[in-house]
């Protein structure tokens, strides 16, 4: 830990010792030994058993009683569930957002997928002016915006065919075909999700303005959030591998990572 983030706060070594081996098995598919999950932890199997041990009493471990393997105890499976319950997309998102922003420069700007569709819930705006008419409630084009892009792509289908029905999802429009024009859209949008992990939008619906948008997983692999990043196309580069694709790509992870997906 940065000493600058421990100062004028007092920590508890033996704590962080000990979560390291929690951490350990919470990184591993399967039960460990204690030699392996010793060395995993960075410690000798002597260090390690005396935690072990007080983690069993907690039910945070639990032991093998045939091969003396260790693993994840009901302890640390409720201390997981609340975790899930208490997290909110929105305020996970929200620093990664803010970080974003600050590092590139680019406005950045967070979706849910609401009653209508992509629906912007935050915007941080650019280090430089960008006039963009996006703001907390704005509802993005499906199709023709990075953001609804990004949605698009990880979507089940019916979702998108209800939204492109219309507004309120008209009954007798959804489960139809898609037109030709967006059927192609729809599937060059998956497809460039696929391959590149970022949805583009390059000048347009805004001409002169970029973006990249990447859809952040909860823990069942499911699209929670998208984090989009948008900038005047003089500084902010349209291909597939620039940095700014790869800030949106990160970000995104790290939004995942924060919602327990792995």
């Amino acid at each position: 830990m940065d000493k600058k983030e421990d100062k004028g706060q007092r920590a508890v070594q033996s704590a962080e010792v000990g979560a390291r081996l929690l951490l350990a098995l919470a990184g591993q598919p399967g039960a460990m030994s204690l030699k392996d999950l010793a060395a995993a932890a960075g410690m000798p199997s002597s260090r390690a058993h005396p935690y072990l041990v007080s983690f069993a009493k907690l039910e945070l471990i639990a032991q093998d009683t045939g091969t003396g393997h260790y693993a994840l105890g009901p302890a640390a499976l409720q201390l997981g569930l609340t975790y899930l319950h208490q997290l909110d997309p929105v305020k996970a998102a929200v620093p990664v957002a803010e970080e974003l922003a600050q590092r590139t420069g680019y406005a950045v700007a967070l979706a849910v997928w609401g009653n209508f569709g992509a629906t912007i819930v935050r915007m941080v705006d650019a280090r430089q002016p960008l006039h963009v008419s996006m703001r907390a409630g704005t509802v993005m084009s499906l199709l023709n915006t990075a953001t609804g892009r990004a949605f698009a792509a990880v979507l089940p289908l019916e979702r998108i065919e209800r939204t492109l029905a219309g507004p309120l999802g008209d009954p007798d429009q959804a489960g139809r075909p898609l037109p030709p024009a967006q059927r192609a859209e729809l599937e060059t949008a998956v497809a460039e999700h696929r391959a590149h992990g970022v949805a583009r939008a390059n000048g347009r619906p805004m001409p002169g303005v970029n973006a990249f948008s990447a859809a952040a997983l909860d823990h069942e692999g499911q699209p929670a959030i998208v984090v989009t990043a948008l900038g005047h196309q003089d500084h902010f580069p349209a291909d597939w591998d620039s940095a700014a694709a790869q800030a949106v790509r990160a970000a995104a992870a790290e939004v995942s990572r924060r919602l327990g997906w792995r």
